[in-house]
């Protein structure tokens, strides 16, 4: 066939740049915006944080005229005005106008005041890292008395244990590993093995919870306590333990209550763990993107100036351009234009995050009041109908954004959940059934423990209707064991 030329007239859709900014910076958390404002500094020379003590975030009400931002639906280079609609993002309606152009840039004043303070500065002594697993044992290896082969036969098998302290790995499989030159075998693992779980904490180089738990009860004073029973039952009925299957325990061990409740004391304060101890964890923490406070009797949402970026524009790089208007400053003039395109999606994302949080604030008064068991039922479509957005906006706004509240600190999903009818045709939110549950559970008698067919009767006492199915995948999404586990004597 013979190629031809055809025109054809089509529309679509197309994301500019900035909208694409935008709709990524919408989804981020307030750590991932942290990371990507401080990228951006980095690249862009115009574009710097303002972090002198005592400054104030970025007043977005008083931005530039010449960069004022404009609905971003303008963006949207698509002649179906509607159809941007699906994009749901668009800027704050409240947006002014200024002349003064100073609110953008940073102050010269405070960097040629800056004084060199070296020697003022109190350099705090930062604490020694607490050692690992491994160098812990090691050190104890050095200081012992095994032969130079025997150490690194011990070094071998610690090299090989997990962070719990647990040795995974088969000698079996580990000598079949080993090469052949070095001449290891089964006895010499076994000979190293031994050494090594004479070593501290008690119940390193276990292989399983079994043989953890007996080493740490045979390094116990031989004067402890019911110290013979809990060997016997770890060694040969640890499950029925695990079970709560008391009864069984108490044939076992032929004991009463009272001495079956002090060897399970001894047990359960074992450490199935040992390695735990030496892992270097590292605490995160959230910064809330919105705080709840009660003014005037209700309760109202507010940006956390904590989370939001002090961007300004550097005024040294913006003069320069403003004087300049050569080829070589058109490198800047981008630079510039980029800086003032983040500074004002910036203020549209948290523009956004305010509107949604208040509308959720708004509808959830009685949660803030009385607790999750007041927490009436919301979806994603109802905040976006309301805000005239669409519901993939809202979802991005509620990802990984968090409100501060006097209740506690809670993910902006989390007010949004599914609903269970009632007998009198209302609707009850998945989430304040949680929390009766959680009440029922809590107020149980530990002897005779609700089951999920008894939470399920009560609940439909009250008029809620869940059928014993629901309740147990409740229970478990709020991580309460069966009522087996739950059984005490």
């Amino acid at each position: 066939m013979k190629p031809t030329l055809q025109f054809k007239l089509s529309q679509h859709l197309t994301l500019t740049p900035q909208l694409q900014q935008s709709i990524r910076l919408l989804q981020l958390s307030t750590a991932e915006l942290s990371q990507e404002i401080e990228r951006m500094v980095q690249e862009n020379p115009l574009l710097e944080l303002d972090d002198h003590i005592g400054s104030d975030p970025i007043d977005y009400r008083n931005m530039p005229s010449d960069i004022r931002a404009e609905p971003l639906s303008d963006l949207i280079e698509t002649p179906d005005e509607a159809s941007a609609k699906l994009l749901s993002i668009e800027d704050s309606s409240d947006t002014r106008k200024m002349t003064d152009e100073s609110d953008w840039f940073s102050d010269d004043r405070a960097v040629r005041n800056t004084r060199d303070d070296d020697d003022e500065r109190d350099f705090q002594q930062q604490a020694a890292e607490p050692p690992s697993l491994r160098e812990h044992l090691n050190l104890q290896l050095s200081l012992s008395q095994i032969p130079e082969r025997g150490r690194r036969i011990v070094g071998l098998l610690i090299d090989s244990l997990d962070d719990d302290g647990y040795l995974a790995q088969d000698l079996e499989e580990l000598v079949e590993l080993l090469p052949p030159e070095l001449a290891i075998d089964i006895d010499d693992l076994h000979n190293a093995l031994e050494q090594l779980q004479r070593m501290d904490p008690p119940g390193i180089g276990a292989r399983n919870l079994r043989e953890c738990l007996l080493m740490q009860l045979h390094a116990l004073p031989e004067c402890t306590p019911y110290l013979d029973q809990a060997v016997l039952l770890v060694n040969d009925d640890l499950e029925s333990l695990a079970s709560r299957d008391f009864a069984t325990i108490k044939k076992l061990l032929h004991c009463d209550d009272e001495c079956l409740r002090s060897i399970r004391h001894l047990i359960t304060r074992l450490n199935p763990r040992p390695g735990m101890a030496f892992s270097s964890t590292v605490a995160r923490y959230i910064i809330p993107d919105v705080i709840v406070t009660k003014i005037s009797g209700s309760w109202v949402a507010s940006l956390n100036p904590e989370a939001m970026p002090r961007l300004k524009i550097n005024r040294l790089y913006a003069d320069i351009l403003k004087r300049s208007h050569d080829d070589s400053a058109r490198g800047l003039s981008g630079h510039l234009n980029e800086a003032k395109w983040l500074i004002k999606n910036v203020h549209q994302r948290f523009s956004t995050i305010l509107k949604v949080s208040s509308a959720v604030v708004e509808r959830q008064q009685q949660f803030f009041e009385h607790g999750a068991v007041a927490m009436r039922p919301m979806v994603l479509r109802e905040i976006a109908d309301t805000l005239d957005l669409h519901e993939s906006t809202i979802s991005r706004v509620t990802t990984q954004k968090f409100m501060r509240t006097p209740r506690g600190i809670f993910e902006l999903k989390y007010f949004f959940g599914s609903h269970v009818a009632t007998d009198t045709g209302g609707a009850c939110s998945a989430t304040a059934i949680r929390a009766l549950i959680k009440q029922m559970i809590n107020a149980e008698n530990a002897q005779k423990p609700l089951s999920d067919s008894q939470i399920s009767e009560i609940l439909g006492q009250q008029g809620i209707m869940v059928a014993r199915r629901t309740v147990a995948k409740y229970r478990e999404s709020i991580q309460i064991p069966p009522v087996n586990l739950r059984k005490s004597f």
